[in-house]
């Protein structure tokens, strides 16, 4: 049987887009959920952890890409779930409820970075920079004066503005000749990452020749 399917609203390209550096380390995930009255945590994974921050229940939960992770050799990715684990409510205060995700990034992971430790960049930039209605602090600033600075972040911003392949090739060509932003001084960064504000989809550039099909990257 054959039915109706209408074609979706078509987007539209010239629109604005962020740009910002893409990290080569693992892609992970903070979930901050308030516990709901009554509710002894059933209703959310096992692994998920509680705790108490301003006299509010919180279940703090964290992932990779594929699944949910816990500290622990074999149950963690790159020690990421023990730093969830060990800094739940610095990160509930930060972060507040929802689904964060980002590049934990740094010592021991993918190109490292030339950097010691390891830290947590979130992809959503325009959260992170803005200042809550209520008058609230940015998660910025909260993560300036907290006892996570400097583990925790935003990716860099490279360009925002209406979309234009001029932009984009001179983003990728800087962060080519100048290294690093995220890292200063590392000079084998991987590439941009490009948010197109209309279809909210991100897209990926690198500076390796992995976006070239076989035959072009010979």
């Amino acid at each position: 049987m054959h039915e109706f399917t209408e074609w979706p609203k078509t987007k539209r390209l010239f629109r604005d887009i962020v740009v910002t550096e893409k990290l080569d380390g693992t892609n992970s995930a903070v979930h901050i959920s308030v516990l709901p009255d009554g509710d002894g945590g059933l209703g959310f994974p096992f692994e998920s952890q509680m705790v108490t921050a301003d006299g509010v229940v919180y279940v703090v939960t964290a992932q990779s890409r594929k699944r949910i992770i816990t500290p622990g050799k074999t149950t963690d990715n790159y020690g990421f779930a023990a730093w969830v684990y060990d800094n739940a409510v610095d990160l509930v205060r930060i972060l507040g409820e929802g689904l964060h995700f980002g590049e934990w990034w740094g010592q021991g992971i993918q190109r490292g970075y030339g950097v010691d430790g390891k830290r947590f960049s979130l992809f959503n930039t325009e959260r992170w920079f803005k200042t809550g209605e209520d008058g609230l602090d940015s998660m910025s600033t909260r993560a300036e004066t907290s006892a996570l600075a400097g583990q925790i972040g935003a990716v860099p911003v490279l360009y925002t503005g209406a979309f234009a392949e001029a932009a984009i090739c001179k983003a990728l060509t800087d962060l080519g000749d100048c290294g690093s932003v995220a890292a200063p001084g590392f000079m084998n960064p991987e590439g941009i990452c490009v948010f197109h504000s209309q279809s909210r989809n991100v897209y990926k550039v690198t500076l390796d020749n992995n976006d070239a099909g076989k035959w072009e990257a010979a």
